[in-house]
């Protein structure tokens, strides 16, 4: 562990984005950065994830969030950052694309049902949830979730169901936190120039479905 390299490299990437920070809202970014050193003491978060979870808090603080990081929303799920703003509250999951090594024969499955249960897990505990991705990663986002909840076909919601099941059993996902699961919008970052374009989820899965449709993802 090399608290000093790690050090560095956050303090390098805030002093990034509070370039683009009113002098005001840089002591709020400065808590998250800290928040993240005392993490990355005791083992808990990586580098890699630490950036992109600061160019992200950086963007949500920009629009007049208070953010945390690493935040317990319930008795097992700790979400990656948790943003509120007067009675409203925002989480933001970060996906890297990143598959166990046992998985490697069933590498997308097990992706697809990773951000199903994503979405049907934390979404309940926000008003606004969103995930956020590398701009060289695709995130497989079932179409089910631009529906209104009692617009999803029981059939189609089984479906996810089923799928999540094969990867999680303890605790299985429910099938109503399928069915009325939410997502606001997708983050597409870039980790080079320290920024997050903030997408609505109809746009983001234009610009993907014929990429992953060419794949033979089925969603």
């Amino acid at each position: 562990m090399d608290v000093e390299k790690f050090q560095d490299d956050v303090y390098s990437i805030t002093e990034l984005l509070s370039e683009h920070l009113p002098p005001e809202l840089t002591p709020k970014l400065n808590f998250v950065r800290q928040t993240l050193i005392e993490f990355y003491k005791k083992n808990l978060v990586k580098i890699n994830h630490s950036i992109l979870e600061l160019i992200c808090a950086a963007e949500l603080i920009s629009h007049g969030f208070s953010v945390d990081v690493e935040k317990s929303v319930s008795d097992i799920l700790v979400c990656d950052l948790f943003g509120k703003k007067g009675d409203g509250t925002s989480i933001i999951e970060i996906e890297t694309g990143f598959t166990p090594p046992e998985h490697a024969l069933d590498t997308v499955d097990y992706y697809v049902a990773r951000i199903v249960s994503k979405i049907a897990r934390y979404s309940k505990y926000c008003g606004k949830f969103s995930l956020a991705t590398p701009v060289v990663n695709i995130l497989p986002i079932s179409d089910i979730f631009l529906l209104s909840p009692n617009a999803r076909k029981p059939e189609d919601v089984m479906k996810l169901k089923k799928l999540c099941d094969r990867f999680y059993k303890n605790p299985q996902i429910k099938l109503e936190d399928i069915q009325n699961a939410h997502i606001h919008s997708i983050y597409l970052i870039n980790t080079d120039k320290g920024f997050a374009k903030e997408m609505d989820p109809e746009m983001y899965l234009q610009l993907t479905k014929q990429l992953m449709s060419q794949s033979e993802i089925d969603l």
